[in-house]
């Protein structure tokens, strides 16, 4: 019997290079998928754009209370019921940020025990 020669342990490293190239060559592709936008084209700059709630907006302050374009509401439901059946659908609410959470989840249960079919919290975007 002949003894085996120790014979010398290659790596995949010539595996892992292709790997990497396709890896590689499938981003590039990838990336150049989308139409560019063309050369002309300045985009709008919101920058100085002054941040206002929505118009139909039910506004809740840190204070509880609620008011609608401008005027007081009494309570959730007196709100909803002022609605169009189709506005209904959708309420947004922008709270202060000084509403406690709970005041919040409260007014949410209410405007959707009143009738409202979705409610949606407007919120300020943070840019980090």
């Amino acid at each position: 019997m002949r003894a085996r020669s120790p014979g010398s342990k290659r790596e995949p490293t010539i595996a892992l290079i292709n790997i990497v190239f396709l890896m590689l060559v499938f981003f590039m592709v990838a990336g150049t998928l989308s139409p560019p936008l063309d050369r002309d084209l300045a985009l709008v700059n919101t920058s100085e754009l002054e941040g206002r709630p929505p118009p139909d907006a039910l506004i809740l302050h840190a204070d509880g209370r609620m008011s609608f374009r401008g005027t007081d509401q009494p309570g959730a439901a007196f709100y909803v019921d002022s609605l169009d059946p189709e506005a209904r659908a959708e309420v947004r609410v922008v709270p202060d940020r000084a509403l406690p959470a709970e005041d919040l989840v409260n007014t949410g249960r209410e405007l959707r025990n009143a009738g409202a079919g979705k409610v949606i919290i407007v919120t300020e975007r943070g840019l980090e």
